[in-house]
């Protein structure tokens, strides 16, 4: 070896040498960095930990959904989390932590009632209003008063409102009932101005999201199998309230369809309008609503406001009491929520990798003896839904046996993980089937001639321009995406028939992209039984033979540092909430460390992205 080379060398192992000190230095930095601020907060949070509030002897609980009604919040960073506490209203509410709270405010010598305040509610599906409305229900088999107090209703709000014993509605408010609709916008005569030529390659008639890219208007089969669905969503809702509010059968009908004549006369005003038609019982401005509620849950001197306790701080306190003694046996439960993605996805959106992360979660407790798999996805890539329908299997074969549980949607690749359980649940409203596959390739040479440019050149066969979207496809490589389409939709036949016990063309006769309700599904062989997510759990531990068991989430694995910060947001949230902090208190931290948090926490969780890969989803499952 020459001198040369052998001082390279050493000039490179010493190099080494130092990015490793470098690196170590640098985590050794972070780590210190992050202890710090976790020793501010813990400091911050221990000033006030012995002044933690009792729950009061009585009072009201009050359930203030804000945004959108979700089985699983996506992920926010920790830190994050804690910054934004009290700076504005969430924007996603889980709906677990709501029927939790009934569960336990039912029997509760503390809770005196309920107040409903729905202001802030977006939304969340027919589906998830219906599981809300039940857990209502239950709590009021307690005697105890239900209040719903708005200053407006949406649709979906009332629909959680009629379950109340009084409806109180602000004189300048409104019921804002619309019905169902499904709308999209169609391109076809942009895109011919465009000149951009979408290739458009499908298995089903049925399987409509295509069709803005060739079409002006809604196809026939497309209007005649939405107006299926929707209809019979309309019709569950309607008949919830007309039975919850005791109102005469097609009510609801009428008061939306004759809107205007209603309204006239009514004299103009939407509160008035409400009244007479019995959706609501009292027109009371703030003032006497409070009134109302303090005559009822007493008053609190302290907040000039009515005795209430909030969903979380309720929750909070229940956790802090001792519960049953853990079984042996246990029930693993996952949500799998959001569009399906190849690789690792955070929550609120199911990836491939992660999912198959925590089934080997379930494989490897010896204790699990059966598995329930919530679903509430529109679908999403074929070859990451197969790679978790044969996790699944992988559990199957294993001995534990798997039941499904659909939330409001579990549709094209959302049926195709189902398909193969032990078991399928559905509720009458969730809207599932989309058993089809399309594609669209959108080329751009006509665009591009109109500018003057222009794609030349020579390849070793006709595929070689296959990826070139400013050339012409070619027919080969139109006929080559089609027997790739029609091999995935035979794969999903297949697959579907032999879990339903079935054959390929009984299946192809309700497939080619028609979307069924849960209950009309039923009918159809696509779900063994109709219910809830506990009627789901109640039957996958009939399936294992177990009397007793404890449900365990399954969740995703955090990091040190995540599970660190995540603790200290959950204990500064409730620490806060049990203080009585207002928004503008606990906004006041975010201005002072939001630089420091975005620092720590500079990852993507965003997950890998698969080009080329197909994607099975359900776009037109959109209810407005």
């Amino acid at each position: 070896m020459t001198s040369s080379r052998q001082d390279n060398k050493q000039a490179g192992f010493f190099r080494k040498i130092f990015s490793l000190v470098n690196t170590t230095v640098k985590f050794i930095r972070s780590a210190i960095n992050l202890l710090i601020l976790v020793f501010i907060i813990t400091i911050i949070a221990g000033l006030f930990a012995d002044n933690v509030k009792p729950l009061p002897e009585q009072a009201f609980l009050r359930l203030q959904p804000s945004g959108t009604l979700v089985e699983q919040l996506t992920y926010v960073e920790p830190l994050a989390h804690i910054l934004s506490q009290g700076s504005e209203y969430p924007t996603e509410t889980l709906l677990a932590d709501l029927v939790e709270a009934l569960k336990g405010a039912k029997d509760d010598p503390r809770i005196t009632g309920l107040v409903l305040e729905l202001d802030l509610l977006s939304g969340g599906g027919i589906s998830k209003l219906q599981t809300l409305g039940t857990a209502i229900q239950d709590f009021k088999e307690s005697g105890k008063p239900v209040i719903a107090v708005a200053n407006n209703y949406t649709q979906e709000q009332y629909f959680l409102a009629s379950f109340a014993d009084e409806i109180h509605l602000n004189p300048m408010g409104s019921v804002i009932l619309s019905g169902y609709g499904s709308y999209r916008p169609f391109f076809k005569d942009a895109l011919d101005k465009l000149k951009i030529n979408f290739h458009v390659f499908r298995v089903g008639d049925y399987k409509d999201a295509v069709e803005p890219f060739m079409r002006n208007e809604m196809s026939a089969a497309s209007k005649a199998q939405t107006s299926l669905w929707l209809n019979e969503l309309w019709q569950a809702y309607t008949l919830g309230v007309e039975s919850n509010r005791e109102l005469s059968a097609l009510s609801i009908d009428n008061y939306v369809s004759n809107m205007s004549h209603n309204l006239q006369l009514a004299g103009g005003s939407a509160a008035q309008l409400a009244l007479r038609h019995g959706l609501v019982d009292h027109l009371s401005p703030p003032p006497a609503m409070r009134k109302r509620l303090e005559s009822m849950a007493g008053s609190n001197a302290e907040s000039d406001n009515y005795r209430q306790v909030g969903v979380q701080e309720y929750l909070f306190h229940q956790s802090l009491q001792l519960g049953e003694p853990p079984s042996e046996n246990k029930i693993a439960l996952i949500i799998a929520k959001g569009t399906i993605y190849d690789g690792a996805r955070p929550e609120g959106e199911i990836g491939s990798k992660s999912f198959g992360e925590l089934l080997a979660k379930v494989r490897k407790n010896k204790d699990i003896r059966a598995l329930v798999l919530r679903i509430d996805s529109p679908g999403g890539s074929a070859f990451a839904s197969e790679v978790m329908r044969r996790e699944i299997q992988q559990i199957q074969q294993s001995g534990i046996p798997v039941v499904v549980s659909m939330g409001s949607l579990a549709a094209s690749g959302g049926y195709w993980i189902a398909a193969g359980a032990d078991q399928i649940w559905a509720s009458p409203t969730t809207i599932t089937g989309s058993i089809g596959v399309f594609g669209v390739v959108p080329t751009f040479e006509k665009s591009l001639a109109t500018l003057g440019i222009y794609s030349d050149g020579i390849g070793t066969s006709p595929l070689a321009d296959i990826y070139h979207l400013d050339r012409a496809m070619s027919p080969q490589a139109q006929q080559l995406i089609q027997l790739g389409v029609n091999n995935i939709y035979q794969q999903f036949l297949d697959l579907v028939a032999k879990g339903r016990d079935s054959t390929s063309g009984n299946i192809h006769a309700i497939a080619q992209g028609r979307v069924w309700t849960g209950r009309k599904a039923k009918e159809l062989g696509l779900v063994d039984e109709l219910g809830s997510l506990d009627d789901a759990i109640a039957a996958a531990a009939e399936l294992a033979e177990l009397e007793d068991y404890e449900l365990i989430n399954i969740e995703p694995t955090l990091d040190f540092q995540q599970q660190l910060l995540k603790q200290f947001a959950q204990n500064i949230q409730h620490t806060a909430q049990s203080l009585g902090f207002n928004s503008l208190q606990t906004s006041s931290l975010a201005p002072v460390l939001n630089q420091y948090a975005q620092r720590i926490f500079e990852q993507s969780h965003l997950g890998e992205q698969a080009p080329g890969h197909l994607y099975l989803q359900c776009w037109q499952c959109r209810v407005d």
